[in-house]
């Protein structure tokens, strides 16, 4: 029966009709159907299906089969607004219409009546997709029944978890939830626990959740590792004799001090005193990993190796990462090398790209191979020097031509067994580190310019590094900040890259340079992968890809694969312009989610190490000015902090968006971005992942 009063009302949508007139249309004349279709108007009308007009009902909403849009609730949890892509405005949702929606929700919407008021108000009558399959939240016991407490407590209930499908989860652990039910209103959804992440609050629980709230993999599939198990250490003899044999060469590695693999060696020899031959040698991935294994499609899922503190989640499994793949040495490993004959003044003469075998003689860190450079003696000091000297030279190139030297201030942590942070400290930029940089740089322009040499007119699919040119408006913005603190910046000039590393250069060394750097970096667009080259605006260059590092990120493993193609063999595995595609989107998007993952880990270790600080006081500078505080960045440890206006008590502060700063409406006091501060810490919250300060 209520079928069928739903039906006649939507094919009647303007008809005022009587209970009585209404039964007979619907042939309920005897006493109990009459009853029975009261009842049903009568429910109908109390949940907002139909509107009562004196006597008479009505429909209350108008069907439209394309409301669908986006549900957004509010922090109260009393009502909330659907988002309708090219619809007039927001839907506003009342409380008793929400249905089983939760935040995030994809739903259909029937519209109500016009009412008083702004508002257009409707009511959630499906949810067409659910934003969360799977959710994350702690285990609580209430009585005999078990529930998670989700940890996005602002928008989601409690789920009630029946004891089958526990699955051994106990009181305080931290769980995923799967298999969500929400069937029923205004009741405890139902689901079951697929995966125990460890006991709540522990440092091993802190990275999952990271990685899961970025969606990042964690472990490695059974099917990934027993492929992995297969591939055998030793290189076959027959590959060996295939390959430009370098084991004899001087090359070594230099990298980070708690670097676990290693997919880059240089070596060099001078030839004369204008000329020496470098070599730049990457770890071969390709070899091992063909298109139709398990290993290669998992790579190409995770796209990225995520660097967290005191934790690496890496891209291959670890017996290539660390081990068969890696340049470690006094070992035979297969690598690609560029070889590039170059000139005292920077000039590469000539070049070759080769498959090849090393065995690097060293395992330099950064530390390392700096002091060799700063003694000038120790182990293959003469060829360390030699890389020094020329990598500056190349270095020095590169800026004339515009290269732009972002400099962005980095930190390391000492942290204890169980993962807390004991001290936090700056990291120091070495010669060393430009040294290998430069390098790279190098051997990822040459790789780019000789497949577009190869290539001709027909465009050979491949995978480039681009950075696309700065927006003019974000050029005069950066150009307003800068002059507001007393540097010259011009966006009108041509060569605006020039003119950025001339603002760069100005402002190293002061209080300001961090800031300066965050909002020019802030102002560029960000650089992804592409087949398509748009030269790289950053770099200066004409022509750039990633062909260094295949160990850690998956677009570097298709440019040796194509690069093999192309130059060796033709019948070897190809791509496709639209598989390129495919490749770059993703793999940019994943690059995206890891610099997010690793910056919330740095977040939440800084958190850390202040939570037992309250009530000590920093020296900071002024990163960010808003209508409702001031952020303020430590200066030894880089965390960030809010001080709230309305903790500023001293005075009325008036936010000046066009300058960057706020000002005191009695003492004329300003605060801008850039400035030096002191602050106390006041308050922190775990979990909003929030530092307050107070100024002093």
């Amino acid at each position: 029966m209520k079928k069928e009063v739903k039906k006649f009302f939507k094919a009647n949508p303007r008809l005022k009709i009587k209970p009585r007139e209404l039964a007979k249309k619907l042939r309920y004349l005897d006493a109990e159907g009459y009853t029975s279709l009261k009842e049903i108007l009568f429910k109908l009308n109390k949940q907002g299906y139909l509107e009562r007009q004196g006597k008479r009902y009505c429909l209350a909403h108008l069907v439209d089969e394309n409301l669908i849009g986006v549900f957004q609730l509010s922090r109260e949890r009393t009502f909330g607004f659907v988002t309708i892509q090219n619809f007039m405005r927001d839907i506003f949702i009342p409380e008793r219409y929400i249905s089983s929606a939760v935040n995030g929700d994809t739903v259909k919407v029937e519209l109500l009546p016009k009412r008083r008021g702004k508002n257009i108000e409707g009511r959630i009558v499906e949810v067409v997709e659910r934003k969360y399959s799977e959710i994350v939240g702690d285990v609580v016991k209430r009585k005999n029944a078990f529930f998670v407490y989700p940890d996005d407590d602002n928008s989601l209930p409690d789920i009630y978890i029946p004891n089958e499908f526990l699955n051994e989860a106990k009181d305080g652990d931290k769980v995923v939830v799967s298999k969500i039910h929400w069937d029923s209103d205004g009741i405890n959804p139902e689901g079951s626990i697929s995966e125990i992440l460890g006991k709540s609050g522990s440092f091993e629980v802190q990275d999952k959740l990271i990685l899961k709230e970025f969606n990042l993999p964690t472990d490695f599939p059974a099917l990934v590792l027993a492929e992995t198990a297969k591939i055998p250490e030793a290189i076959p003899e027959s590959e060996i004799t295939k390959r430009l044999d370098l084991r004899g060469e001087i090359c070594f590695t230099i990298d980070p001090e708690d670097a676990r693999d290693f997919d880059d060696a240089v070596s060099i020899k001078k030839i004369d005193n204008n000329h020496f031959e470098v070599g730049i040698h990457i770890a071969d991935v390709s070899y091992y990993l063909s298109k139709k294994d398990s290993v290669y499609k998992e790579a190409a899922r995770r796209a990225t190796s995520v660097y967290l503190v005191g934790n690496v989640v890496p891209m291959l499994p670890e017996k290539l990462s660390n081990n068969i793949c890696s340049l470690v040495p006094n070992k035979d490993r297969l690598t690609y090398s560029v070889t590039a004959k170059i000139t005292s003044s920077g000039r590469v003469l000539k070049y070759s790209i080769n498959k090849s075998v090393i065995n690097s003689k060293r395992r330099f860190t950064y530390k390392d191979a700096q002091e060799v450079l700063n003694k000038g003696e120790g182990e293959f000091a003469q060829e360390l020097t030699q890389l020094n000297e020329l990598a500056k030279v190349l270095r020095a190139k590169r800026m004339k031509k515009g290269s732009i030297n972002f400099i962005t201030p980095e930190v390391k942590f000492e942290l204890s067994e169980n993962g807390l942070p004991l001290k936090i400290e700056l990291k120091n930029i070495l010669e060393s580190n430009n040294l290998i940089e430069e390098y790279m740089l190098l051997a990822n322009q040459i790789v780019s310019k000789h497949i577009t040499k190869i290539s001709g007119k027909k465009l050979y699919p491949f995978v480039y590094r681009v950075h696309d040119e700065p927006e003019e408006e974000k050029m005069q913005e950066l150009g307003r900040f800068v002059n507001s603190l007393g540097y010259k910046f011009s966006s009108s000039v041509k060569n605006k890259s020039r003119e950025i590393q001339k603002l760069l250069t100005a402002v190293e060394g002061t209080l300001e340079e961090s800031v300066v750097n965050e909002v020019a970096i802030r102002s560029m667009p960000k650089a992804v992968y592409s087949p398509n080259n748009i030269g790289h605006y950053g770099l200066g260059f004409s022509h750039y890809s990633h062909f260094t590092s295949p160990i850690r990120r998956f677009p570097d493993l298709v440019v040796h694969k194509l690069l093999y193609k192309y130059l060796e063999n033709d019948s070897a595995e190809s791509y496709s312009f639209k598989e390129l595609n495919k490749i770059c989107d993703h793999s940019s998007n994943q690059e995206r989610n890891a610099i997010g993952a690793e910056r919330l880990s740095i977040k939440l270790k800084q958190i850390d190490y202040l939570s037992n600080k309250i009530g000590y006081k920093f020296d900071g500078i002024i990163s960010g000015v808003t209508n409702f505080g001031i952020f303020v960045e430590l200066c030894e440890s880089l965390a960030e902090g809010l001080v709230k206006l309305r903790d500023m008590e001293d005075d009325y502060y008036i936010y000046d968006e066009k300058h960057y700063s706020i000002i005191g409406k009695v003492s004329k006091q300003i605060f801008r971005l850039g400035d030096k501060v002191r602050v106390k810490l006041i308050r922190i919250d775990k979990e909003r992942r929030e530092i307050d300060f107070i100024l002093i």
